[in-house]
């Protein structure tokens, strides 16, 4: 069962762990866990794909589909070229924050274990696995500014999503040639979300913890806690703080931040940055009296508030039940870091307040199951169980109810 555990958390790129990865596994251990969160969060489709590149196999029709699809539907390029610069920005990426940290631990530990440190941690940082070799995740390095930056820089780049990773290299670009340049509204609200949700929080978890969990600590200590603090929860798993040491409200905006995850086409879960925004999109269009759904100066269509909103319903639903679940099968544990727990589990985050090894065989099936919902999305997992085409073509009588 705690293989099953261990296995599914890696590749779901979650991080929620029952024994210690830094003491319970061997080397070889810890290799397969970090083979398995840099698959999971490349994805599966990603890597069968490049098999069959290097093998020279033609990709059939469907897959092409399916990649476009997993990515932006609107992806100009063919997939080769998509394939390929998926595992350029990985690869150029995972060096870069693997290097500087591995001169920083070449102080510190010999060089062997500093490179495999670096590497491990600059793989799980950028897959947002949340997976460490410190039994205390980075609470020793709390003040230390190198690597705190190196993991912030790594989370919130796997984060973006590859497409838009591509298209700020092509803006910048333009910018350097003085050429025109369009960026695309998927980056747009991408990047916005992504600068309020990261600044919003930042300010709100500082101001709640400023004299809390944070109380001891010098100003640039609290400034780079609290940020590690929030941009973590947006599915990384790692922490510098004593989770539990926070208060009930600080515990809510990181079940909130979890929740909402960070964007499509990266190496996170949750709900997603763009279904978060088209949300709030429909709600100031409806306060603002227009039928149509606004954004950028840019109407979104129907058919993705619809999902958005379906998506938003549905991932309520499995926390709901995976809660439920969890209670039922041992009532013991208490509501709030069950809740934090499942939360967790589906926005493939890591992070636990401490209940993960106490759970009992059947509450960790609900969280091994909670975790693969939380990675495939559960509009896949509605679309493979639900018809494909409406029976019979006929429409009922309309009659309304009251709702409010």
């Amino acid at each position: 069962m705690d293989a099953l555990f261990t296995s599914t958390s890696a590749v779901c790129v979650t991080g929620l762990i029952v024994q210690d990865t830094a003491t319970y596994f061997t080397p070889a251990g810890q290799i397969i866990i970090m083979c398995l969160f840099q698959l999971g969060g490349l994805g599966i489709m990603t890597f069968s794909t490049l098999i069959l590149l290097v093998a020279g196999r033609r990709i059939s029709v469907t897959d092409r589909v399916i990649m476009q699809e997993g990515y932006h539907h609107a992806y100009p390029g063919d997939v080769k070229s998509l394939i390929k610069n998926i595992f350029f920005y990985t690869l150029i990426l995972e060096f870069l924050g693997a290097v500087f940290l591995f001169f920083h631990w070449n102080k510190e530990f010999s060089a062997g274990r500093a490179l495999f440190q670096s590497v491990f941690h600059s793989l799980s940082a950028f897959c947002n696995a949340g997976f460490s070799l410190f039994s205390d995740s980075f609470m020793s390095y709390q003040g230390d500014l190198l690597v705190n930056a190196v993991i912030i820089t790594l989370i919130i780049l796997g984060g973006l999503g590859f497409l838009v990773l591509q298209e700020i290299r092509k803006v910048s670009w333009d910018m350097v040639k003085k050429r025109k340049f369009h960026v695309s509204l998927h980056t747009k609200m991408i990047l916005w979300l992504t600068l309020i949700l990261v600044v919003g929080s930042l300010i709100l978890f500082s101001a709640m913890e400023w004299n809390h969990s944070l109380k001891g600590l010098s100003f640039t200590e609290k400034m780079f806690a609290s940020l590690f603090q929030v941009v973590t929860p947006r599915t990384a798993g790692f922490n510098t703080l004593n989770l539990n040491a926070l208060s009930t409200v600080t515990v809510l905006l990181l079940i909130s931040l979890m929740f909402i995850g960070a964007s499509p086409g990266s190496t996170a879960g949750g709900i997603k940055t763009t279904t978060f925004g088209v949300i709030l999109a429909f709600i100031k269009s409806k306060m603002g009296a227009r039928n149509s759904v606004n954004i950028f100066y840019r109407t979104l269509p129907w058919e993705l508030v619809t999902r958005a909103f379906l998506l938003a319903a549905l991932a309520l639903c499995v926390v709901f039940l995976s809660t439920f679940l969890i209670l039922w099968v041992d009532p013991q544990l208490v509501f709030q870091k069950v809740l934090f727990e499942v939360f967790s589990a589906f926005g493939t985050v890591g992070l636990s307040l401490g209940i993960t090894p106490e759970l009992n065989e059947w509450g960790k099936v609900v969280i091994i199951l909670t975790m693969y919902v939380g990675r495939i999305s559960p509009l896949t997992l509605l679309y493979v169980f639900s018809r494909q085409k409406a029976a019979g073509r006929y429409e009922y009588v309309e009659e309304t109810v009251m709702i409010a």
